[in-house]
């Protein structure tokens, strides 16, 4: 089975957790952490203010990362590391998402979340706390 590495980005603000809406292809319109593949040679860390700054135009720095999530799609295995980040510039402008909200603790189950992501929504919820 193909394995693919991504990253991914918790943004925290006042509260609430950035989620970004996909805008095409099979999983469009489900939630997720912002993020993206890791090329070869690159690093996670790298990755993953890259891919920030390809989306949401946006500059981050990489904090602390929190946990990786293993899942199986049907034709590929997904490695997703995740990492809490802070925003040093940009407003999180959508170039590739159609839609963002922040969620508080208590919204997290209120969007449909692509399903590896679903499986951060413990980790935020302690996040938020």
């Amino acid at each position: 089975m193909k394995r693919i590495q991504v990253v991914a980005a918790i943004i925290i603000k006042s509260g609430k957790v950035f989620v970004a809406q996909r805008a095409h292809g099979e999983y469009k319109g489900f939630y997720e952490l912002p993020g993206g593949k890791v090329e070869p040679g690159e690093k996670k860390e790298d990755a993953l203010r890259r891919e920030i700054d390809e989306e949401l135009d946006t500059e981050i720095a990489v904090n602390n990362f929190v946990e990786t999530v293993e899942y199986d799609y049907p034709t590929f295995h997904l490695t997703m590391d995740c990492y809490l980040c802070s925003i040093i510039s940009g407003n999180l402008t959508l170039l590739e998402h159609s839609n963002s909200k922040f969620l508080s603790a208590k919204d997290l189950n209120t969007v449909k979340w692509l399903p590896a992501d679903k499986l951060v929504v413990d980790a935020l919820k302690n996040l938020l706390k």
